[in-house]
């Protein structure tokens, strides 16, 4: 990534702090006995993260982030793409992307799928937001030789014949989003001509629909829209409502594996990920680390609990969606 004298002062000031971090917390890397597979017989391929809030100030989270990396790495099978549903960085700072971006560079993933998150835009400016979170996509995926290639928040782009439509806030919004008319437009347009042909679409956006994966309990609010994508929720669910097939692929709730990862909204299937390097809430497994890879079929999406930074499965966890 370029950066300016600025941003390479405060990457090695972050690097530095966690070569400290790690001289008093010894570093353990994923288990090699587990690895990243997928079937032979799977369409796509795809590792799903979220909330990664990689911190130029909070070390600790640091290593779970690191080792989900290595654990990449480690994969036996071809990974379509690494697809991150949001909070990527903290802070939304340049030498944080370029932390997650030089640990991201080698893994093995052949495209990425970046969406923004509160985190990566609040209280900046939103152009400036573009232009930094655009370059740090473009340069991961440059780097893989990915043909994908964005200059705005929101974008398509198809993998082994499957849609993915991450959505990217319009404004800078401190909690949730705010999508304009013609973003809505754009939404509505690619899902119609991506399930025509009765395969899965599948939609990125960080904050989930209100009243659901036990909002606004979940975010420990008794305001109905705390924890979602706030007042266009109805406007988002009525155009994914439309469709079949239609995947929500979401984060932000911090909300571990269990009772409210999966949920049939209508006729939309919405998964909802943890926070990968913050421990969890909510669930039955809560630990930091963790996520799915998903596996898309003819007939099915099957996704797969995995703790990275262990590197395990976790098998009682997975969710399989018959497609219609």
């Amino acid at each position: 990534m370029t950066t300016t004298v600025f941003s390479a002062v405060a990457y090695k000031l972050m690097v530095l702090l966690m070569t400290i971090f790690y001289a008093f917390t010894p570093y353990a890397g994923p288990a090699t006995d587990d690895v990243i597979q997928a079937s032979d017989d799977a369409n796509l391929h795809v590792v799903l993260w979220a909330d990664s809030q990689v911190s130029n100030y909070l070390p600790k989270r640091t290593p779970y982030f690191d080792a989900a990396c290595e654990d990449l790495k480690n994969a036996q099978s071809d990974i379509d793409a690494l697809l991150i549903a949001g909070d990527i960085a903290e802070n939304g700072l340049l030498c944080e992307y370029e932390y997650v971006s030089d640990h991201l560079k080698d893994s093995g993933a052949e495209n990425y799928l970046m969406a923004v998150g509160n985190h990566d835009v609040r209280m900046k400016v939103y152009k400036s937001t573009v232009n930094t979170f655009a370059h740090f996509t473009n340069s991961l995926n440059e780097n893989a030789d990915s043909e994908l290639s964005i200059d705005a928040l929101h974008y398509t782009y198809d993998i082994n014949g499957y849609r993915f439509i991450v959505m990217g806030t319009d404004r800078t919004e401190f909690e949730e989003s705010y999508f304009n008319d013609e973003q809505l437009a754009w939404l509505d347009a690619n899902l119609k001509e991506a399930t025509a042909d009765g395969k899965p679409a599948f939609v990125v956006c960080h904050q989930t629909l209100k009243n659901t994966h036990g909002l606004p309990d979940t975010w420990n609010s008794p305001i109905e829209s705390a924890g979602s994508v706030g007042d266009q929720s109805d406007a988002l669910y009525e155009i994914m409502n439309r469709y079949p097939n239609v995947f929500m692929i979401s984060g932000h709730l911090h909300t571990g594996i269990g009772q409210y990862t999966y949920e049939k909204i209508g006729e939309i299937n919405s998964i909802n990920l943890p926070s990968l390097t913050i421990n969890n809430k909510d669930g039955e497994y809560n630990d930091a680390g963790i996520g799915f890879t998903m596996e898309v079929f003819d007939d099915s999406v099957v996704f797969h609990a995995r703790d990275f930074a262990k590197g395990i499965y976790l098998p009682e966890y997975d969710i399989e969606i018959p497609l219609v």
